[in-house]
Formats: structure tokens, C-alpha cells, sequence
């Protein structure tokens, strides 16, 4: 399966500029529970450096989205919790996602050209595939793939929604153990996809597994990423 870029203002003829425009934008993406906000903020921390959160500005695309341009976003938009996985199978799932459609990238490009260009910006998303951000790249070093192992991720997602009251707000009122297992085999098909288009894309694709201190992969990515003093 693989995705395209949304109809937004950013089209395809634009793609080489709209790359030169976020040269100094630095991607870090993947899979959830792999510790992508953990590196951002060390880098940031490190170097001194503004962090584009895309989780956050979710909610407000939420408000800008369209059923025409949108339509796997805006369907979305007024379920309640935990709606999405009523009746699905994980793979069902996965091909209703708006990242898997195409539907994000507008958003965070149209966002990330209207902030300063003058510094590098760190961008912490799990919506982006690498098929979709391939183009956007001025070089393949812009970007990193963070994908955690099966077990990794069921313990760190396990431990995220321990707190009744985050997984009633994330999930409703469905048993928490049964929309995991689903959460769980849909974020397994997403890493597949991630990987394989990484691959095809000669994107940087690493397995974080925590035996590496986060303050040792945050100093392999801030080389990759061409980080150091004055970045």
C-alpha cells in the first residue's frame, strides 16, 4: 500500500521548491511508543532548537479539514472515543487513516513554511510516511524512522494508558485490554509499511529497543542530522 500527497496548496509541480523552502527542517517520524518526543526533546535541548509537535497541532487541523480534500479526517472528526475501532478489523483500521491517505502532510507543510526558516526545526510526528516525505527532502539526512519492537511497544503503550481516566478519554468506554490488542496489531501493519517505503526511499529506518540510552541515540541522530553548534 502506499499513500499520496493531499490536495492541499502544496502540488507536485511545486515539490522541488517546496523542498529547498524546508531544508532546514530535520523529521523524526515512525512508529508509536518508540520514543520519537523523548528524542526530540533531547535534540532540542542539545542544540537549542524549536520542536514542531504534530500531535498537538492535530487538534486544530481537526477544524480545518474538509470532506472533500479530507475525507478520512473528517470522518473522524465527531466520532467519540474509540469509535474508530468499533467493527474493524486492524487492517481496516490502518487503510481508514488519514496518514495512510495522504490527508496529513498538507497540514504540517503548510505549517512548517509559515514559520521562520532561519534555524532548523525539529519535527516529532508519527503521521508522515516515507513515501510522502521523500520528495519533501533536500537529502536523505533530514529524516529518521523510529520503530520499536512488538514487545517494546505493548510495554510502553501498556504503561501510557494505565490511568483509567487517559484510556477512557482516548478509547471510551471499550475494555481497554481488547482496543489495545487492536491498537497494537494496526501499529505492527503501520511499521511494515514504514519500513518498506523507508527501504525503497533510502530513508534512515532505527530500531529502538531502549538498550540504547536516549542520550546515545540523540547523538547519532543530531550527526545524521548535521547538528552542532550554531545549527
Amino acid at each position: 500500500m502506499t499513500s499520496s500527497l493531499p490536495d492541499t496548496g502544496t502540488s507536485r509541480d511545486s515539490l522541488p521548491s517546496t523542498a529547498a523552502s524546508l531544508a532546514h527542517v530535520r523529521w523524526i517520524a515512525g512508529g508509536t511508543g518508540s520514543g520519537k518526543s523523548t528524542l526530540a526533546r533531547l535534540l532540542a535541548a542539545r542544540h537549542g532548537l524549536p520542536v514542531y509537535d504534530g500531535d498537538l497541532a492535530e487538534h486544530r487541523w481537526l477544524t480545518l479539514c474538509t470532506p472533500e480534500q479530507h475525507p478520512y479526517l473528517s470522518a473522524l472528526r465527531d466520532l467519540p472515543p474509540g469509535a474508530m475501532w468499533d467493527g474493524r478489523t486492524a487492517d481496516e483500521v490502518l487503510r481508514a487513516m488519514p496518514s495512510m491517505n495522504g490527508e496529513m502532510l498538507g497540514f504540517v507543510v503548510d505549517d512548517l513554511l509559515a514559520m521562520p526558516t532561519d534555524r532548523i526545526v525539529l519535527v516529532d510526528y508519527f503521521g508522515i510516511l516515507p513515501a510522502d516525505l521523500a520528495p519533501l527532502l533536500s537529502r536523505p539526512g533530514q529524516a529518521v524512522f523510529l520503530l520499536p519492537p512488538a514487545e517494546f511497544r505493548r510495554d510502553v503503550l501498556r504503561a501510557r494508558y494505565a490511568d483509567p481516566q487517559r484510556a477512557r478519554a482516548t478509547w471510551g468506554g471499550r475494555d481497554p485490554s481488547a482496543v489495545l490488542a487492536e491498537r497494537l496489531a494496526r501499529d505492527a501493519l503501520w511499521d511494515a509499511e514504514v519500513r518498506a517505503q523507508a527501504v525503497g526511499h533510502r530513508l534512515d529506518v532505527l530500531t529502538v529497543d531502549g538498550a540504547t540510552p536516549a542520550a546515545d541515540l540523540a547523538e547519532r541522530v543530531a550527526a545524521r542530522f548535521g547538528l552542532g553548534p550554531g545549527a
